[in-house]
């Protein structure tokens, strides 16, 4: 993800998460960890591909990773409805999975609406297990994250299910 991405995915992010969408602020402070010798964010966009394999149409979904300390945690998924059960979902945890190892993070953390079910079978095809639930983490609404842990990135890396749908 660069900056010129943030309007998109923007849109996108308001479009998934009307309630809680994240800011232009919010994105723009995130890339700015992403860049230079201190990095430790990791953003990715999925984007359509043009008429006859030309210039990026529209950008389909994205991801990002922080690694602090040698935990990962993923921030952010997020896939245009769309293109649900298309595998893109899979694909962009994958990237975040690769990163975390190259960050040398040793687990992974997210959370996850309580309510998100297919979000959580994803995780868990990836070895992700719950770990604890934070009250009322999401707003509005008051509802509780379910926190999921992955223990073994590598491992997990390395028997990815590439093939699966999200």
């Amino acid at each position: 993800m660069r900056w010129w991405d943030i309007g998109p995915v923007l849109e996108l992010e308001r479009e998934l998460f009307p309630d809680d969408a994240w800011s232009k602020g919010l994105f723009w402070s995130e890339l700015a960890h992403a860049r230079g010798a201190n990095a430790n964010r990791r953003y990715v966009v999925a984007e359509t591909a043009g008429e006859d394999g030309g210039a990026p149409q529209r950008i389909v979904g994205y991801a990002g990773l922080a690694a602090i300390d040698g935990t990962g945690d993923v921030q952010t998924i997020a896939v245009a409805k769309e293109h649900w059960s298309t595998g893109l979902g899979a694909r962009l945890l994958a990237e975040l999975l690769t990163t975390a190892t190259a960050f040398e993070c040793h687990e992974v953390l997210l959370e996850v609406r309580v309510d998100n079910t297919r979000a959580q079978r994803l995780y868990e095809r990836f070895g992700f297990e719950p770990v604890g639930v934070r009250r009322g983490y999401y707003q509005p609404g008051n509802v509780d994250a379910l926190v999921m842990r992955l223990s073994d990135p590598i491992t997990a890396v390395q028997g990815m299910p590439h093939g699966s749908q999200d």
